[in-house]
């Protein structure tokens, strides 16, 4: 066999395969499905506001070693970095062995340490608090991020 004969076969074979796929649409409704578990944050802002600006106290102004900006919806990387790690935590909190070390390490530290760079997405904010304080934090427009539990249910 040639290698233009090989790769004609393989390619009808993959050409195959790929419209087999598309011919079966898969469907999946979560309203249909009882094992999908609810979000115990309903957006990612109750998330900033209730877990991340009170447990990851780091101390943030122009003149430390860490930004952060109280409006952090403003900001495109942060509202998707932040809604990662919202979606992450819901999702290894249900691993009740390491799900939480997992979502410190891997999830947490990792995008925190990118979103307090003082040359990130903050890098101009003249936000600060005091040692041991909670990260700023300044409420979004209303409407902004609706919650996800009320608006699935």
């Amino acid at each position: 066999m040639s290698v233009a004969e090989w790769d004609e076969d393989e390619t009808t074979e993959l050409e195959q395969h790929v419209v087999d796929v598309d011919e079966k649409p898969v469907t999946h409704d979560p309203a249909v499905d009882e094992d999908v578990p609810q979000t115990y944050y309903g957006s990612v802002d109750e998330f900033v506001r209730e877990k991340l600006v009170t447990s990851y106290r780091r101390l943030v102004g122009p003149q430390a070693a860490n930004r952060w900006a109280a409006d952090w919806w403003s900001y495109p990387e942060a509202v998707s970095r932040l809604d990662a790690l919202w979606r992450a935590w819901e999702h290894l909190r249900l691993d009740g062995v390491t799900g939480a070390s997992v979502w410190w390490r891997d999830h947490a530290d990792h995008h925190m340490r990118m979103l307090l760079d003082p040359q990130g997405p903050f890098m101009a904010s003249k936000d600060q608090n005091e040692p041991g304080e909670p990260l700023p934090y300044t409420a979004p427009p209303a409407g902004l991020f609706p919650d996800l539990r009320k608006v699935a249910g």
